[in-house]
């Protein structure tokens, strides 16, 4: 190994949301002069408005820290903050390929929840070195011998040099970085070998094309060297390298075991795909990286521009944004209440709202979204089968043999004066029970088979709300499975609304349509004539309102005189609301699709 190499580290921050992720890289970046006194604020590596504003990590950020020790040995720490969030788990893998170490921080009131739990068997997986730090001491309600039980009997890694830490009040950091350079290896790789490098993230910037962020695993990158993306085959001449501070700070390279960043002058944004590896064009390596699996979305949502003059506009946007977040998928489809739009696929429904928002804020479009489905598998009685994620493409039901629906196995940490509520839920949402695990004399552990769509509508607050916000909930895919499935339509004017269809039990569509219905009948503006609001199941109509028409009053002009001069006046706007119920088009708010999310039975 390179002296060189000795004084690198490269780590991630994990941990289940909440637990003080980003408190604990600001107290680091403090503590090793990174930032000015004027330049630090509170998450300070949560750099979109978005993030500070949810009081969340989305996007993992990196930072390269300077580090002094006693004996005045200089280090080069480099820390990648990640997202607590189950939704965000895979921008919390993509970090783990591009670190040594992990810091595992566990909540000293909490405990080990779901979320920190599924982190460390990323870790593990990854075969990182973990240190266990046990924060928030300074709580009245800490009890930091009780977590270090839970970290060795629930996580399984051994807990006796654990580090009690107050990230807010900056104690135990000294120590902790101490811990970083001591047990934390360095990178392995050979500064003399061929380029190899590993795309972990990248964004699309209007001046300069494709900002890569990249870990380099062998050789260094300078500017004028020419690089090639060994999936796509390019091949760019790199015009700046840089490190992280945490803004983009230009260096003379990077090398071995550096993670930063690169420009090349890349404009065709399909070719630079995170998890590719970046190579010499000349000299190039043997053995590409194994890069990240591909990730399959769980939710899927239509999302259509209000001004259909915005399609294109749209379009560009979800390609620059799917450069910087490859977790989510989109194709174009049509809908004929909605006009184009693009059909996107996500990890759940926080990802959906967060790219949603980002659609709007960053690129200043007005979205309409659908209510959320999963992917069915609808067997035909052709012995065919095909695979749907928009209800309104589900085949005629006499030319379905059966359905099956994707269900996940979920996780729930919960405190025991709680169980009863959350079976209850989950039994409700049709749960399928697994067992009960007693994680210490106040938390148990419950594990459910559920289907995913349940989880769509409003699971996750539910629970929160039904626990005081203690519950922790983690899932993972589980198999699909047969079930009793029809499609719930919703007419507007007697014309079917094709982006308001939901595939749903057959118990409970029924119900589902009438409470859906008397909502649509508040958000539905009102016209010149009436509009009839219905929920069929196939061609049975289950459900009817009326938004009643708007009426002008035609007589007003009429001062006394013969009544059938009245009379004619009122018929003739009959009349003429008639055949305006004929061509009348009746707008659909964005209100009626989130009623589509609340709507619960």
């Amino acid at each position: 190994m390179s002296k060189q190499l000795h004084y690198i580290r490269n780590f991630c921050i994990l941990g289940h949301i909440d637990h003080g992720k980003s408190t604990l890289s600001d107290r680091l970046l403090e503590h090793t002069n990174t930032l000015a006194e004027r330049e630090m604020r509170d998450q300070v590596l949560d750099l979109m408005d978005l993030e500070r504003e949810r009081g969340i990590t989305i996007k993992a950020t990196a930072v390269k820290l300077n580090y002094r020790t006693e004996d005045d040995t200089r280090y080069e720490l480099n820390l990648i903050d990640t997202p607590g969030h189950v939704d965000f788990t895979y921008e919390v893998s993509r970090s783990l390929a591009a670190c040594e170490g992990s810091i595992l921080i566990v909540d000293a009131a909490q405990g080990v929840e779901a979320q920190t739990l599924a982190n460390a068997y990323l870790a593990i997986e990854n075969e990182l070195e973990i240190i266990p730090i046990i924060n928030k001491i300074d709580l009245p309600a800490a009890q930091p011998d009780e977590v270090k039980r839970q970290i060795e009997e629930i996580v399984g890694i051994p807990a006796d040099e654990a580090l009690l830490v107050s990230a807010k009040e900056a104690i135990g950091i000294p120590a902790l970085l101490e811990a970083i350079v001591n047990r934390i290896p360095p990178p392995k790789g050979k500064t003399d070998a061929p380029l190899k490098a590993l795309v972990v993230d990248s964004v699309y910037n209007n001046y300069r094309g494709v900002i890569m962020y990249t870990r380099v695993f062998d050789g260094s990158i300078l500017p004028g060297d020419k690089i090639q993306l060994m999936q796509s085959g390019r091949s760019y001449e790199v015009e700046e390298v840089g490190i992280f501070t945490p803004q983009m700070q230009p260096t003379t390279e990077l090398n071995t075991g550096a993670v930063g960043y690169l420009v090349a002058g890349i404009r065709e944004i399909e070719h630079a795909k995170i998890g590719d590896t970046l190579t010499h064009h000349l000299h190039p390596t043997s053995q590409p990286l194994p890069g990240y699996q591909v990730i399959k979305p769980l939710v899927f949502s239509g999302l259509y521009p209000s001004d259909t003059n915005q399609f294109h506009t749209l379009r560009e946007a979800l390609e620059k944004l799917r450069l910087n977040d490859s977790s989510f998928t989109f194709e174009p489809e049509t809908s004929v209440a909605l006009g184009f739009g693009f059909r996107c696929g996500f990890l759940g429904l926080l990802h959906m709202e967060i790219i949603h928002e980002r659609l709007e804020r960053e690129f200043e479009l007005s979205l309409v979204r659908t209510a959320p489905s999963v992917m069915y598998r609808v067997y035909l009685k052709t012995g065919e089968h095909v695979l749907v994620d928009n209800p309104a493409h589900l085949p005629d039901a006499n030319k379905i043999e059966r359905i099956e629906e994707p269900y996940v196995n979920i996780d729930i940490i919960v405190p025991r004066e709680y169980i009863g509520n959350a079976m209850e839920l989950c039994q409700k949402r049709r749960g399928i029970y697994k067992r009960m695990n007693q994680l210490d004399v106040s938390r148990v552990q419950l594990l459910y088979e559920l289907p995913l769509s349940e989880m769509l509508t409003d699971f996750y607050p539910k629970l929160k709300s039904l626990t005081r916000g203690y519950a922790s909930l983690e899932y993972d895919n589980a198999e699909y499975k047969e079930e009793d499935l029809v499609k719930l339509d919703i007419l507007l004017n007697g014309k079917p609304v094709d982006a308001l269809s939901t595939i749903l039990p057959r118990e409970i569509a029924e119900a589902r349509g009438k409470n859906l219905i008397s909502k649509l009948r508040e958000l539905i503006p009102r016209q010149m004539f009436e509009i009839p609001v219905q929920a069929a199941i196939g061609n049975k109509v289950v459900a009817r309102e009326t938004v009643r028409a708007l009426r002008k009053n035609v007589t007003a002009k009429c001062y006394g005189g013969d009544i059938t001069r009245k009379r004619k006046l009122i018929e003739k706007q009959k009349q003429g609301k008639k055949r305006l119920k004929q061509i009348g088009n009746v707008d659909v708010p964005q209100e009626a699709f989130s009623a589509m999310l609340a709507t619960d039975t």
